[in-house]
């Protein structure tokens, strides 16, 4: 069949086939962070300073980004600002933010390995040994993108997983204040180490050290552009979690799907940004179209319209297949942060499904849920990368040792084949390293 377009509603609805899959696919792809010369060149410029000046550079951009005028005696949140945000929020809103917590702690609690050590007979021991990362820096993004979910997200795996410091880097604005929201979620997790800065030279700071904030392992948590080509620009001299591109979500549904819910959760993700993706894969015409009309209706309702048209104008599609053996070949292609399906049997649909960040099976299993709630971290992998990447986790925060321990009884019993080996390779001072043990020459 020819493809269909459908050009009078706000999401388009394509026949699926190779050239459409493939369109996509490019057009998907444009959105990650490759090409980006003129702000790389800034960002570079932001974190030589940084590693230069130090808090003196940190203390320029504040007033020059943000219009916030930082001293040593300001720079850093004390117990008295993380009480008064706290205050400040909706009880009601805590409330809810604990629970959240709880939820998240409790699952991430399950993810917690042990070392291991195995012995042979021959005396030998073998095993892992697990340790968390010393320092861990979290980046939270403030102002009017202020979320106090990434607080949770990011600092309650970190603690899960036994690290010992976590510092907290987070704009503050021309009041010098940090978002009240920002602070409860803080509170709420205990951390106690906030720093009053944003941008590039957060990253910069976190990732090489001033004069007050200390240089940590890693770096999690995301950011504007500028945040994302600054974590890329220092790893390797720190581990991070990943370049996160714009926000994803792809539906996967039959004709049993309720087209008012597909709609609905098709638009939660639009509305993050004009470079958010919203796709449709469905085996039904009929339920592309009823959604393409509720998607229409709920518009003027929402208060985000405006980026959530330009999101869909760019991003938005309604693939239609011939059967769910293309739809969920499409599905495992395009790789999405966040995968729903809503189909007759989504756990059966589910064991066919090789690639997604996170999966939501069933049409009560909406979205927001793993952004906010359920417990199941929403840090996830954009652009394709949950083919190779997986969701954040408390193994983000660990560090795991081999451990070897030989007698010279199991040593002796092998000896040759290592020395062999080695050989093989042209060592010849790793043979002799092993040989030199059992050399009657001594």
């Amino acid at each position: 069949m020819p493809p269909t377009v459908t050009e009078d509603k706000m999401i388009r609805i394509k026949r699926l086939n190779s050239e459409t899959k493939k369109d996509l696919l490019q057009t998907l792809l444009k959105r990650s962070t490759n090409d980006f010369g003129d702000i790389e060149k800034t960002v570079d410029e932001i974190i030589q300073n940084v590693r230069r000046s130090g808090d003196r550079a940190i203390f320029d951009y504040a007033l020059k980004f943000d219009g916030c005028r930082l001293d040593e005696s300001s720079f850093m949140v004390d117990e008295s600002e993380i009480e008064e945000g706290a205050k400040l929020i909706d009880p009601t809103l805590y409330q809810v933010m604990e629970r959240a917590a709880s939820n998240i702690r409790d699952y991430h609690m399950k993810q917690v390995r042990q070392s291991f050590f195995t012995s042979k007979d021959d005396g030998s021991i073998l095993g892992q040994r697990i340790t968390p990362i010393a320092r861990v820096g979290v980046y939270v993004p403030g102002g009017k993108a202020a979320y106090p979910s990434t607080v949770l997200m990011n600092i309650i795996p970190a603690q899960c997983a036994g690290v010992s410091e976590i510092i907290m880097c987070t704009p503050a604005g021309a009041d010098g204040k940090v978002t009240p929201v920002v602070l409860a979620a803080a509170r709420i997790t205990g951390i106690k180490k906030i720093y009053k800065t944003g941008g590039a030279q957060a990253i910069a700071a976190m990732a090489y050290g001033t004069e007050m904030i200390p240089k940590t392992d890693k770096i999690v948590g995301p950011g504007n552009i500028f945040v994302a080509l600054a974590k890329r620009a220092v790893y390797g001299h720190v581990s991070i979690d990943s370049v996160a591109g714009p926000s994803e979500v792809m539906v996967l549904a039959d004709e049993t799907a309720d087209p008012r819910y597909v709609a609905a959760d098709l638009l939660s993700q639009a509305e993050h940004d004009e470079m958010a993706s919203a796709i449709l894969v469905t085996t039904s015409m009929e339920l592309a179209e009823k959604v393409a009309r509720e998607i229409d209706a709920f518009l003027p309702r929402l208060s985000r319209r405006d980026i959530i048209e330009r999101s869909l104008e760019n991003y938005g599609y309604a693939l239609v297949a011939d059967s769910m053996d293309d739809a969920v070949d499409a599905v495992n292609e395009i790789a999405s942060e966040h995968l729903e399906i809503v189909t007759k049997d989504p756990w059966g649909t589910m064991t066919r499904i090789r690639n997604a960040g996170a999966i939501f099976l069933g049409e009560y299993s909406s979205e927001p849920l793993g952004d906010y709630f359920a417990g199941p971290d929403h840090v996830l992998p954009t652009n394709g990368t949950a083919k190779f990447f997986s969701p954040l986790s408390v193994d983000d925060f660990i560090k795991k040792s081999s451990v070897i321990c030989y007698t010279r009884e199991a040593l002796e019993a092998v000896h040759e084949d290592v020395e062999l080996f080695a050989r093989s390779e042209g060592l010849t001072a790793h043979a002799n390293s092993v040989a030199v043990r059992f050399d009657k020459r001594k």
